[in-house]
């Protein structure tokens, strides 16, 4: 299995980030990552990400604050 971020726009339309994506483990290393990251993810124009599981979508989120 291998876990990984999709990258989107405000608008859902697909964002490639400055760095290659990264391929995680486990779940909880994807997430682990993210919330370490998510900061720099907002400065290159990410507001939303989503969890992938081997292509299946997981679980999509705002990278905002609520």
């Amino acid at each position: 299995m291998a876990w990984t971020w999709r990258y989107e726009a405000a608008d859902g339309s697909v964002i490639t980030p400055a760095e290659e994506a990264e391929d995680f483990p486990g779940q909880g290393d994807a997430e682990s990552w993210i919330g370490e990251e998510w900061k720099q993810l907002l400065e290159q124009g990410i507001e939303k990400v989503a969890l992938l599981d081997d292509g299946r979508e997981i679980y999509t989120m705002s990278l905002r604050e609520s």
